[in-house]
């Protein structure tokens, strides 16, 4: 796929900071005593697949839970600083990946903004999303690229560290990568938001197991990706300008190659051998398809809705 280089990035809808040191999973009110955040409409935060780090990095122990970002200058405290965003249309976004996490957050939210109150009858409400490098500090708790990408429903933001695609997509979970992956991954934490709007992430009360509440929140983020991955054609920035071109098949592929690698048994398989179902918190690779398929096919929230499945 391509970004028309016309397309402009909506700089109001993206945040860049210059993060901390220190890393960690200490601090915040969703973080300390080395846990990330735990998936939960209260504290903790949601991500595409929070758990990966932890099954691969910290694999004697489990985990629940939930990206180089900008450039500029800022301090290098605890929470990060904002900095200035050099990002600017789709010709920048071609050409970077920190670039394409701005123009597909114009997209996605763009999506959402037609397609929520079609089909709800309620206003869609705009959030940022998050482009820090090291850590920051976030309403779930510290934030660092070890966490990968997250919605946190407290602070009602998408973070993100740009080197999770590198570091950890196309590098340890093997995933074939490219540009369309990154946009599953953003449609899929901006799903979270609309669940949050739905009132879903209240709803949890299983936190593991392949049937609870965590998996049917994720199973449902993908879903709702595969609902903007249906209409990101045709989704246009402030100007009017189509952000993205060129859209083939083996883009939506690897997007659907990147919800696979992020499946609760993939994970498991390659970081000890071994798949235990019990301890799903996101789903399988086949239901993370199956679901994001089914987005991209029908296109409904209802369609979409995992708390009603018999099956997931």
């Amino acid at each position: 796929m391509r970004f028309n280089p016309k397309a402009r990035i909506d700089q109001g809808q993206v945040e860049v900071r210059r993060g901390g040191g220190g890393g960690g999973f200490g601090g915040g009110t969703g973080g300390g005593g080395g846990r990330l955040p735990i998936p939960t409409g209260g504290k903790g935060g949601l991500g595409i697949g929070g758990i990966i780090l932890v099954v691969l990095v910290y694999v004697a122990i489990q985990f629940l839970g939930g990206g180089g970002g900008g450039g500029g200058t800022g301090s290098s405290g605890a929470t990060g600083e904002q900095t200035t965003n050099e990002c600017r249309t789709g010709e920048d976004a071609n050409s970077s990946d920190a670039c394409a996490i701005d123009l597909f957050t114009t997209s996605v939210q763009d999506f959402w903004d037609r397609a929520y109150p079609d089909q709800t009858g309620e206003a869609y409400q705009q959030i940022k999303t998050v482009r820090f490098e090291g850590s920051t500090q976030s309403g779930c708790g510290q934030a660092s690229s070890e966490m990968g990408p997250f919605y946190c429903p407290n602070d009602q933001l998408v973070y993100l560290d740009t080197t999770f695609f590198d570091d950890m997509l196309r590098g340890r979970l093997g995933a074939q990568g490219g540009p369309f992956a990154i946009g599953y991954v953003i449609a899929h934490e901006y799903g979270h938001h609309v669940e949050d709007l739905q009132g879903d992430l209240g709803r949890i009360r299983t936190q593991q197991g392949a049937d609870s509440d965590a998996v049917r929140v994720e199973l449902k983020a993908d879903c709702l990706a595969g609902m903007w991955a249906r209409s990101a054609t045709r989704t246009r920035d402030q100007d009017g300008q189509t952000i993205i071109s060129d859209l083939t098949q083996d883009d939506i592929e690897r997007a659907i190659d990147a919800a696979e690698a992020v499946g609760d048994d993939r994970i498991q398989q390659r970081s000890s051998g071994r798949v235990d179902t019990d301890s799903f918190t996101h789903g399988s690779a086949a239901q993370r398809v199956k679901w994001f398929n089914i987005g991209l096919e029908q296109g409904s929230l209802e369609a979409c809705d995992t708390f009603s499945a018999g099956r997931l």
